[in-house]
């Protein structure tokens, strides 16, 4: 069986704050990633909640279907190099279960295309 990732509803912003910010109230939705180190406070939540401060808005997220071992090696790099080689920007989230590829909104649909054709399915 092939690879399966999901489209997860929502659009979603990439959001800079301060190492020191504390962690807003306002990062929720059905995907939330809060990293902090030492030069900035990285958070990952549904757009729509996210106020005026420095945030990359547009995003959509496919699931790729977990949970995956953690010493299971390439596969990122995998679907990684499939979007690379069509021209898609992206960011990745790894959990302990998983892997979330961020994708422009305007590039979802050839993302879909591009992993589809490499083998995966997408839904």
């Amino acid at each position: 069986m092939s690879p399966v990732f999901t489209v997860i509803d929502g659009r979603y912003a990439i959001v800079r704050l301060p190492a020191d910010a504390a962690i807003p109230a306002w990062a929720h939705g059905a995907l939330v990633s809060i990293t902090r180190t030492r030069h900035e406070l990285s958070i990952v939540c549904n757009e729509s909640s996210v106020p005026d401060v420095v945030a990359d808005r547009g995003w959509r997220c496919l699931e790729l279907s977990g949970p995956l071992p953690l010493d299971q090696t390439g596969v990122a790099a995998a679907f990684t190099r499939v979007l690379a080689d069509a021209g898609i920007a992206l960011f990745v989230i790894s959990t302990y279960d998983t892997d979330y590829v961020l994708v422009r909104d305007t590039k979802l649909t050839q993302a879909s295309d591009a992993l589809r054709a490499a083998g995966y399915t997408v839904r």
